[in-house]
């Protein structure tokens, strides 16, 4: 393992791959930072994160030649990973909202961005983007944000929490590798945000409408059993699940 600490950059995930456009970086290669000026969520949106006070880091996964076709299950182990490492830590109703936001008593406290490197039409290895809210106490005009001290009243050790999530990590991308990928689903799936509860959701086009998440496909569309009694499957440009 390999680790490289930095005060202050602007995004731990483009740090990683401005190294892999030369070279892979080695199997489990980490960069963390005390603050990142550019942090990066899911869709483009801005991870706005307390100096000193959270674990902002990447980590390199070599991954090589890994079909494309099944990208989510890299989404779903390292939703595990840390949702596992969450539970050693006492937190309350830890579910994974999908795609891959973990939540605490229903408040978000972990985003994860994954960019997979790919070559000749196959992944050659992903870079895992985590912000997890640690130590920081406040967060002004967002709501539906937490930290693991707020919930628990806890001062922790950002360090520590690192290194359980990289232990878990391990598991998970074993499981990959052995392709136990049923096993994978079906933990994530137990997991999920409001899973078998009426829910409202809205669309890209600014609409809202009710219905029941079922699961997950193997490509990562959700599936909803929607007001006129069918199954539908939404992939993440189409609707947003409503708190």
């Amino acid at each position: 393992m390999y680790i490289i600490k930095l005060d202050a950059i602007d995004s731990t995930n483009s740090y990683l791959k401005d190294l892999a456009s030369v070279t892979l970086p080695r199997d489990y290669s980490v960069v963390v930072a005390e603050v990142q000026t550019k942090g990066r969520g899911q869709m483009g949106s801005v991870w706005d994160s307390e100096s000193g006070k959270n674990l902002t880091a990447s980590v390199f996964k070599r991954l090589p030649n890994f079909i494309i076709t099944n990208q989510f299950y890299i989404s779903m182990a390292v939703s595990l990973a840390i949702f596992k490492t969450l539970n050693h830590y006492n937190l309350p109703q830890i579910r994974i909202k999908w795609p891959n936001d973990i939540l605490s008593a229903d408040k978000k406290i972990c985003g994860i961005l994954i960019e997979n490197i790919i070559k000749s039409n196959k992944i050659q290895g992903c870079i895992i983007g985590l912000g997890l809210n640690v130590n920081q106490k406040t967060f002004e005009n967002l709501p539906q944000a937490s930290s693991m001290s707020l919930l628990t009243g806890v001062i922790f050790d950002k360090d520590e929490i690192l290194s359980a999530i990289l232990e878990q990590l391990k598991f998970y991308f074993n499981s990959i590798e052995t392709e136990n990928y049923a096993e994978i689903k079906r933990e994530y799936e137990a997991v999920l945000f409001r899973k078998n509860k009426p829910s409202t959701f809205r669309t890209s086009k600014n609409d809202s409408f009710s219905g029941i998440i079922q699961g997950v496909t193997e490509t990562g569309e959700l599936k909803v059993w929607t007001e006129d009694g069918i199954i539908k499957t939404f992939d993440l440009k189409e609707i947003t699940l409503l708190y």
